[in-house]
């Protein structure tokens, strides 16, 4: 059975940028806007405060893990306010790796480990979107492991390490996605898989993407009238039916595409068109450019 969530982090194809580990006594506060970079964080001791823009503050505290697939602008602070409140603190560095926010020789409120990655995917944006906005896991201790495993990783240099830190990558996102299954708010495929009906259509949509799919099949598959397989999907993946589908269908062509997995007609085929003409003219109307055109580039970045 294809499992869509882990075709998506597959596609995604995450790259590790950094990691550390951050301590903190007193009060501190640090505000990031590094847009667009997926971050993810896991309270090793004590507790802080997240708020990301436009949501409600959230309380962290031990094992707790927070992803954030692209990133808003946030703060992370002490739960002891700062004075003034919009004052910034500079972390500290102690060693390689590891940051200090207060008075060294004060014992810790909090310790976190943190990090940024970044998705190689031309396609990012499309599959991000198909993403919550944001995951907060509670003490999940696979997960607190996955990180510590990727922040040892990151700071050795060791034979094997870029492999090894993708790997850790797709795991860890795959583990935190499917752990925060049940609580995910925003919409995205994360709740769409986890509604049983809509995740059958989601996962046939998936394993035979060639097939010439209509709302009503779908809906069949899903044991739900047309109109009500329409607007539940469409509440819960925040996209119709057919547009997701269609996104599906042109990351793949792209991914096709790029590593000269077939010519036009074969990738045309591969991903549910009837001909490399109306292939063409989706991919064109959704891309931007006619899809020798994409390839002929993809191939030129690359020498």
């Amino acid at each position: 059975m294809i499992d869509p969530l882990a075709e998506v982090v597959t596609l995604l194809q995450p790259q590790a940028r950094f990691s550390k580990v951050v301590s903190s006594a007193g009060p501190w506060r640090v505000r990031r806007t590094d847009v667009g970079q997926p971050f993810y964080c896991v309270i090793l001791s004590g507790a802080c405060r997240l708020a990301v823009d436009g949501r409600e503050p959230i309380v962290l505290r031990q094992d707790d893990f927070i992803l954030i697939p692209q990133a808003e602008g946030f703060v992370m602070s002490s739960l002891e306010d700062m004075v003034p409140a919009d004052a910034d603190s500079e972390p500290v560095a102690v060693r390689p790796g590891e940051f200090r926010h207060g008075p060294a020789d004060a014992a810790p409120d909090v310790v976190l480990l943190l990090g940024y990655c970044r998705f190689g995917s031309p396609d990012a944006a499309l599959l991000v979107s198909l993403l919550p906005q944001l995951m907060h896991v509670r003490g999940e201790q696979r997960l607190v492991t996955i990180v510590r495993l990727l922040g040892e990783e990151s700071r050795a240099q060791r034979p094997g390490r870029e492999v090894i830190l993708s790997h850790l990558l797709e795991v860890l996102l795959i583990e935190a996605l499917r752990s925060g299954a049940g609580t995910a708010a925003s919409p995205g495929l994360l709740r769409g898989l986890a509604d049983e009906r809509l995740a059958a259509a989601i996962r046939r949509m998936h394993e035979d993407m060639t097939r010439s799919w209509t709302v009503a099949e779908l809906a069949k598959t899903a044991a739900l009238s047309r109109s009500a397989f329409f607007e539940r999907f469409s509440r819960a993946v925040g996209v119709a039916p057919m547009e997701y589908l269609l996104r599906w269908r042109m990351a793949w062509a792209k991914h096709l595409l790029r590593h000269h997995d077939g010519n036009v007609a074969e990738v045309a085929e591969r991903v549910g068109y009837g001909s490399a003409s109306a292939f063409s003219v989706a991919f064109t109307r959704h891309v931007g450019l006619a899809p020798t055109r994409y390839a002929r580039g993809a191939a030129e970045q690359l020498v």
